[in-house]
């Protein structure tokens, strides 16, 4: 119960737009195959985060996994999960392409609901910028239907969001502002955060320079504070087009922890002793004590004292 209970719950932190969060579970996920003798457990936590980080090599990786594990073999779900991932990694690297093709593979299984659901959204976006309206419309029309049963925020949101990529004028523009009051109102930060995305972008493209930058301002703020890189970055490229100076990345090179050093180097930072850390990690507290070390020698420190002062939000991790 536990492995799927945690899984759950970094799913939800990843939608609630806590990128940071859901990574600290992926780290107990691992931990909990370290244990178990499997990896599934921490590659299907990396399906489900890395994508929103843009992050190409680790996302591939938990797709290969996830897609040759044997306990899943013949499972619909994969096929949903796995293109779903790469529907929304590459929406954010901007290679719609790619992402129309992963999303089409994503909604093969609509019994799936959840993540089939979701590919469409993806597909749509995808669609839109191809050109390829017909397919983006029929796309958004299943949306819909499935929000109107629903009837909960987060559908209804991301209804409008999808019906306005399809639409034209004040039609568009009423959906696109319906969409972000209905993503707010669910605390789906993230789909806000990219509807938010997308109406900038839409915004520009009508001239409307002023609004525009509001949007993609905003937009650009919320996808950096949760760490979705790439589309945080579409973000900033796109309030350069609206004549927005953006301040260059800064120069110096941050610490780079892994994804368990960075767990581990936050759990001594709120006060947990090596023993309570291990027992938390599944870990040995003679392996927690040689990670910390790692970590004071990474951030340039020599205790836990000096820890407990330092930003651990701007460290890079890597998987």
């Amino acid at each position: 119960m536990l492995p799927s209970a945690l899984l759950l719950r970094l799913s939800n932190r990843v939608f609630a737009g806590d990128l940071r969060g859901a990574a600290s579970l992926a780290v107990e996920a691992d931990a909990i195959g370290e244990a178990t003798g499997s990896n599934f457990f921490a590659q299907y936590g990396a399906l489900v985060v890395e994508p929103f980080r843009g992050q190409e090599t680790t996302t591939r990786q938990a797709i290969e996994t996830v897609t040759h594990d044997r306990m899943l073999q013949g499972e619909g779900k994969v096929t949903t999960a796995t293109q779903w991932a790469a529907a929304v990694l590459h929406n954010g690297l901007g290679r719609y392409e790619e992402a129309y093709a992963a999303a089409e593979r994503g909604c093969e299984n609509p019994q799936e609901l959840g993540l089939s659901l979701q590919s469409r959204v993806e597909l749509v976006e995808a669609a839109v910028r191809l050109g390829r309206t017909a397919h983006a419309a029929e796309a958004a029309r299943a949306i819909e239907e499935m929000a109107q049963v629903s009837g909960t925020a987060w559908a209804l949101g991301n209804s409008a969001a999808t019906r306005a990529l399809v639409s034209e004028g004040q039609a568009a523009d009423s959906l696109h502002q319906e969409a972000i009051e209905q993503l707010d109102a669910s605390q789906a930060r993230m789909d806000s955060a990219r509807a938010r995305l997308r109406y900038g972008e839409w915004l520009r493209g009508e001239q409307r320079r002023a609004e525009a930058r509001a949007q993609l301002s905003a937009a650009h703020q919320m996808l950096s504070e949760a760490g979705a890189e790439a589309f945080a970055e579409r973000a900033r490229r796109e309030l350069q087009a609206a004549g927005v100076k953006m301040r260059k990345r800064a120069s110096a090179s941050p610490a780079v922890l892994t994804a368990k050093e960075a767990e581990i180097a936050r759990l001594a930072q709120s006060g947990f002793t090596n023993p309570e850390i291990a027992a938390r990690l599944f870990l040995s507290p003679h392996t927690v004590e040689w990670h910390l070390r790692k970590v004071f020698a990474k951030l340039g420190i020599s205790s836990r004292k000096e820890i407990g002062s330092m930003r651990l939000e701007g460290v890079v991790t890597t998987s």
